[in-house]
Parts: structure tokens; sequence; C-alpha cells
């Protein structure tokens, strides 16, 4: 396939670019800084946000667009989530009237809001923070706005992601490396879906390449684990020289105790493509 990926340097990006080159598909890649990018993918230097209805074409005319771009994504309540919103609309919109059959976008947990349990695509959602007002929001307005075409629709949800660039891993051997003795913590009794980058990766580039299930799709393991077990055991596997001050920072009120993805969907889609 013939495959855009837009924020591909990203957190995300770089890895579902790789993962799909090793899968053999021709990418194209879209970013403001390409130092991350595969140097197998195309770079493309096209503005997403310019409004052109002629997009499509702009954009080599993919067979799949798969969305990661998202500004501030680890700053919940920045006002550039709902700033950008109509923006990110209007692009994918123009694409699909261009004539983009298959259109995956990266959703997010924070889309639900408070809830106790498993999430699947039936959940009702009520976002506590403005990303995830700006997600549920452009989910609502791109299901809607193809419910009655042939356009495949894969909204992406992701959970608590383990990765190399902001993590609180990498936080923690940061803070070991400055010569520090304890890690301010939150109680840490969370229990959240946690994956591996790499992973999500080859999950995102799974679901968004078949036919057979579209729609919510969770990318997660749909295995919850507490928070301060998934570090404590970290700390204990590195053999790292510090302890976590538990209770330093509050529980965020939009926080659920226990939110974990229904894996249902995307353990079908494995199956099915043999992963």
């Amino acid at each position: 396939m013939k495959v855009l990926v837009t924020g591909a340097a990203g957190y995300m990006g770089k890895y579902v670019v790789k993962e799909l080159l090793g899968k053999g598909h021709e990418v194209y890649a879209i970013d403001f800084n390409h130092k991350e990018i595969d140097s197998r993918a195309e770079i493309l230097d096209v503005d997403i946000f310019s409004g052109d209805d002629r997009i499509y074409e702009k954009v080599k005319c993919p067979d799949l667009c798969i969305h990661l771009a998202w500004q501030d994504g680890f700053v919940h309540n920045s006002p550039k989530h709902m700033e950008n919103l109509s923006k990110h609309f209007t692009f994918l919109k123009n694409l699909i009237d261009g004539g983009c059959k298959r259109i995956a976008v990266m959703g997010t947990m924070h889309e639900i809001g408070f809830w106790e349990g498993a999430v699947d695509e039936n959940t009702p959602c009520n976002p506590l923070s403005q990303y995830g007002i700006a997600k549920n929001a452009l989910r609502q307005s791109l299901l809607l706005l193809t419910q009655n075409s042939d356009v495949k629709i894969y909204w992406l949800r992701a959970y608590y992601i383990l990765g190399d660039d902001s993590s609180i891993f990498t936080k923690l051997l940061q803070a070991v490396e400055d010569g520090k003795e304890e890690f301010p913590f939150t109680s840490g009794e969370n229990k959240y879906d946690f994956i591996d980058i790499k992973d999500l990766a080859m999950e995102i580039v799974a679901a968004s390449t078949q036919d057979e299930i579209t729609g919510i799709i969770n990318v997660c393991t749909g295995n919850p684990v507490a928070l301060k077990d998934k570090v404590e055991a970290f700390i204990k596997e590195k053999g790292l020289p510090i302890k976590l001050k538990y209770g330093a920072f509050p529980d965020r009120p939009y926080d659920s105790k226990i939110i974990y993805g229904d894996s249902t969907k995307i353990n079908k889609i494995l199956m099915t493509t043999g992963k």
C-alpha cells in the first residue's frame, strides 16, 4: 500500500514508519522535524493544516492515511487541542473528498473520562480534559461524515504507552544519573493498560492495513497493571539505587483507578494477520 503518515517523526510516528516499511509498504512521511524519520520513507514538505481541498493530490494520493500528528499531546489542557480541532477535521475531510478510502487516526483513553474497568467501542465518553474533548469530537465528526460511505475509518484508541522519549522510566533513569536517591511519585495505585511503543506500532499497522474490522479499535494489551508495580519492577530489574516517594504528587482527579482496553478486536486482527 501507499501509506501517508502524519507526525512521522513523533513519539509513535517513527516506529509506525519503520513497521510499515518492514511490511513492504510505500511510506510518505510528514512532520515538522525530519531527523527521526527512516530514510527509506519519502518525506513530503506539505502543510496538512493549509485547508487545501486538493491535499490528497499534494500528498501523492495514498491508499491509507495514518494520522498521528497532534500538538501538545502530553499537555492535556493545552488550548492547542481545541484550536486545532477543525484543522484536523478539514484535513481528513479533504483527504476523503479527494479519494482516500482508508483513514486511521490515533485515539486516546482520555476520550473516555472517568471509567472503571474495561473499555470497548460502546463505552460512553465523558472526557475531562481538553485533549480528551478534542479527540472525542474528532472521532464523532469523522464517523458521522463517513457513516454512509465506502470509506474505512480506523479509530485506534491507545492507553498507557511505554516509550523512550518522555515516559516515567526515562525520567527515572535521568534521576539516577543526576544522583538522586528518591523519585517523587503519585500513589501508584491506579491500574493501566501498559504497552511498549514498538508493540503499539505493530498493532497500529496491523489494524489499519486490514479490511475486516473497522471503527473503534483498542490498540492495547487488555491487561491492567498497577503503575507502582510496573515502576518497582523496572527499578528492581535495572538494579537502580533509587526509591519512589509515594504521594509526592497527587493523583489527577480525572484518572480512573483502573482502566484498560478490551482487546477482543485487536487480538482477532493479530490472529488473522499472523502476528
